[in-house]
């Protein structure tokens, strides 16, 4: 989070909404058929990509391997397994790469993944991961990324196609060992790569053809190229699809239905965000929502954080150090979480395979035991007025667990059992910030007469940091110790963690939707805008 004295302009919705969908489906034919889902088809395409740096255009080499069915029945998802996604840019993009104190890059990326079935077409995004890996000094930078993928029902008969689109790549550089930890430098700072299919990419990105339903033999062949035109959909006239209702005018019979699994929220399944008697705004009162993901490396797998409301009393900016190239103002906020009157997240679930074989479902919160502190340098260069501000959040947050299961079986923990202490970062600036508490990290930069790109406060962003995960106590009852079993299971260092920020609604300043403006508050003065978790 971050402020800043004036509203930046807000960050362009599409990304956010191409990042939304975490499963789709493809709208059903009358009738199922009884095709029994044979074998597996392995895949591996390696294509062409070019991708935007700070440079320019850029050709990249993007190879992406799975494994689907060869064949399944109409309206049997399934989830293609084994997805890896591994770019390759070249050594000019290193070089851009190549901040002050930066020795390592951690990637995180998004691929749009089209998929067709006759007439009908849905896009679905494939998320990655990939561990942090050294800036080669020379040559070119080579990531590897996994992740979730959707899973995918063919309704009716056909092929069902799956082509490679978009991808982007979300890029955060870590310092090299040694480096000054100055608040405003110690992050080297992160990027966001995008990348379009080349124009000669083979079979225009086609990846993998699953036979759906009892169409022509030799689905294990190879892939044939998606119909664009679409051969085998009924015409468009309007009636009833299969499913009993009749179509909305202009769709296709095989129209496909997006899941919002894990996309943006309705405003009916968050919790309330705004100000209220016992929290009277101020003139520089903002609220927002946040969401995100954290991982639980000893779990191998990540928790979903939902939508949160975050009030938050914005500081005004002082002069920092003198600087010959810069103008410098330093600006300290402050937040509180805010759900039902307490300083905490709502309860959310997390499922795992605890050593890798029982599965553990816990319902947790994460509560707020202290002043949560914003601290934002703004930088202005006197050279073409082009702004960079760096946001370091601390907070100081207990993860508490209110309900646990192991194998289906119910495990009483208790009312009291939380994490000893706060989840703790490593701080880059230990001296001024003692003790412990969670650092999230984020950059954001402008450039006059164009969109302010990264996080900045007033209109949201990604925020990122590492976190260790104390020891558990209080959990238990009736004389069983559970804090043995949470600790083994779930405390330790290194796991990641992205918080996604939406817009802010200004309570003294309210933006409404119009014509003219997107909305930044709704009428009754909560956050318009309720942002999308990205791993």
């Amino acid at each position: 989070m971050k402020a800043t004295p004036a509203a930046a302009p807000r960050p362009s919705r599409s990304r956010v909404r191409t990042t939304s969908i975490a499963a789709f489906v493809v709208l059903a034919a009358l009738v199922p058929t009884t095709a029994a889902a044979t074998g597996t088809q392995e895949v591996e395409a390696e294509l062409p990509y070019v991708c935007a740096l700070p440079s320019g255009q850029l050709p990249a080499t993007v190879r992406v391997s799975a494994e689907f069915p060869e064949r399944a029945r109409a309206g049997e998802a399934f989830t293609p397994s084994g997805v890896t996604t591994t770019v390759r840019l070249p050594a000019e993009a290193v070089a851009d790469l190549a901040a002050p104190d930066a020795a390592e890059v951690r990637a995180a990326t998004r691929l749009d993944v089209g998929v067709a079935q006759n007439t009908a077409t849905a896009t679905a995004t494939w998320r990655g991961t990939a561990e942090p890996v050294a800036l080669p000094e020379t040559g070119p930078l080579t990531l590897v990324a996994t992740g979730d993928v959707p899973s995918v029902a063919g309704r009716g008969d056909g092929d069902l196609t799956f082509s490679a689109g978009a991808l982007a790549i979300d890029l955060a550089l870590g310092a090299a060992e040694g480096a000054a930890t100055d608040a405003a430098t110690a992050d080297p700072g992160s990027l966001t790569v995008d990348c379009t299919l080349a124009e000669d990419a083979p079979e225009r990105g086609l990846l993998a053809t699953v036979l759906v339903g009892t169409g022509a033999p030799g689905a294990s062949g190879a892939p044939s190229s998606p119909d664009p035109a679409g051969t085998s959909g009924a015409p468009d006239d309007g009636q009833p699809d299969g499913t009993g209702e009749p179509r909305p005018e202009g769709q296709s019979e095989r129209s496909p239905k997006v899941l919002e699994n894990g996309g943006a929220p309705d405003r009916d399944d968050v919790p309330p965000c705004r100000y209220d008697e016992q929290h009277p705004p101020t003139d520089v009162s903002l609220n927002a929502y946040i969401t995100g993901y954290a991982n639980v490396n000893k779990m191998k797998g990540a928790a979903y954080l939902p939508p949160s409301c975050v009030l938050i009393e914005q500081g005004l900016p002082e002069p920092g150090p003198p600087d010959p190239d810069y103008l410098i103002f330093d600006t300290v906020s402050y937040a509180d979480l805010h759900y039902e009157e307490r300083k905490q997240t709502p309860p959310f679930e997390a499922t795992f395979l605890s050593f890798d074989f029982a599965p553990v479902k816990a319902t947790m919160v994460m509560e707020q035991t202290g002043p949560m502190r914003i601290d934002s340098r703004m930088k202005i260069r006197l050279s073409d007025f082009t702004t960079i501000t760096d946001t370091y959040v601390r907070a100081p947050l207990v993860l508490r667990v209110l309900d646990l299961e192991v194998n289906g079986t119910p495990l009483d923990v208790g009312s009291g059992c939380r994490t000893r202490t706060s989840l703790t970062s490593k701080d880059p600036d230990p001296a001024h910030f003692p003790g412990d508490h969670l650092v999230l990290y984020g950059r954001g930069e402008q450039t006059v007469g164009l969109p302010a790109t990264g996080y900045l406060l007033l209109s949201g962003g990604a925020l990122s940091g590492e976190m260790s995960v104390p020891a558990f106590t209080g959990c238990g009852s009736d004389g069983e110790d559970l804090d043995r079993l949470l600790t083994a299971s779930v405390s330790g260092p290194g796991n990641f963690v992205k918080q996604v920020q939406g817009q802010t609604c200004a309570i003294a300043a309210p933006v409404f939707p119009s014509p003219e403006n997107e909305g930044q508050c709704t009428e009754d003065l909560q956050p318009y805008e309720i942002p999308v978790a990205e791993r």
